[in-house]
């Protein structure tokens, strides 16, 4: 099978995408993932949905939210950050938005006067590092090796927008300055497998949908968790975005423990239905979780 996901090797969405897929290939953001997946290019994608300590990726929701895929698949694996450089004489600091976030509190401690620099990827950060020794890079401890998981990616040649697994490898040498470095030992993200509408299933113990009511009145909401409440169903997550259409118009993104297939399900999503009825729902899918220790 194959999957594409955040690249270049070495990313965390890599090794998420490895526990589903033989051969990995890598796109700049998760709208071409997504994109990629819509429109039959891979048979699976991988995005990075929800992290504990920084929250939702929002790019990934408006994905999702502007595509007609499914969701067959839930991918829960602990971050390890570990601060990567040639040597402990840098002024920059490069990785993605949420692992810099995810650091703060140790880089504020530890190097307070350097400058921190988001990137599209960890993995790309650790490549400036290696490409430039004023920069120091956040990823997982096994990215100091320039023949780690980077070696295991199928090298098939780039589109746009692809990354090629030859630019994983460069020339400067990496030493592991810090090891487990985010603020919560806890820390842990949530990746969604995506896959072509047509596989979208009704079999699994968690649902994902994203509700447009193309409506505002007071009680909006509560109508909405009402249809759940009222069926003992548990939301494990709603979080609104803006619609994009005009200022102060939301859609919804919830999640909720329970499987299509269910009665109890079919109740609460035919009220929503009726409660969206001037503007839309989609329905993602229902998966399992799957979790997975690097």
């Amino acid at each position: 099978m194959r999957a594409v996901t955040l690249g270049p090797a070495g990313t965390y969405s890599h090794r998420a995408a490895r526990a589903v897929a033989d051969e990995v290939s890598f796109r700049e953001s998760v709208t071409g993932i997504v994109d990629a997946v819509a429109d039959g290019e891979f048979e699976r994608g991988v995005v990075p949905i929800e992290n504990s300590i920084e929250g939702s990726v929002t790019e990934s929701l408006d994905a999702l939210a502007g595509r007609d895929v499914a969701v067959v698949a839930e991918i829960v694996t602990p971050i390890r950050h570990a601060l990567l450089a040639q040597s402990e004489d840098f002024s920059v600091v490069a990785s993605h938005s949420q692992a810099l976030a995810q650091c703060r509190t140790y880089l504020e401690s530890e190097y307070p006067n350097v400058r921190l620099e988001a990137v599209t990827s960890t993995a790309r950060g650790v490549e400036r590092a290696r490409q430039d020794p004023s920069v120091a890079g956040i990823g997982h401890p096994d990215n100091a090796e320039p023949a780690s998981v980077a070696g295991e990616v199928n090298a098939e040649p780039a589109n746009a927008g692809e990354v090629n697994a030859d630019s994983a490898s460069a020339d400067g040498e990496l030493t592991i300055l810090a090891e487990d470095i985010q603020d919560r030992s806890s820390n842990a993200t949530r990746f969604l497998v995506v896959a072509p509408a047509s596989e979208r299933s009704e079999a699994g113990g968690k649902t994902s949908l994203v509700v447009y009511p193309n409506a505002n009145y007071p009680g909006l909401l509560l109508e909405l968790l009402e249809a759940f409440a009222d069926r003992d169903i548990n939301l494990s997550r709603i979080e609104s975005r803006p619609s994009g259409d005009r200022l102060g118009d939301y859609l919804f993104h919830i999640d909720f423990e329970a499987g299509l297939y269910e009665p109890r399900a079919k109740e609460a999503l035919a009220d929503v239905e009726e409660i969206a009825r001037n503007g839309w729902v989609r329905r993602l899918g229902s998966y399992d979780t799957r979790h997975v220790l690097y």
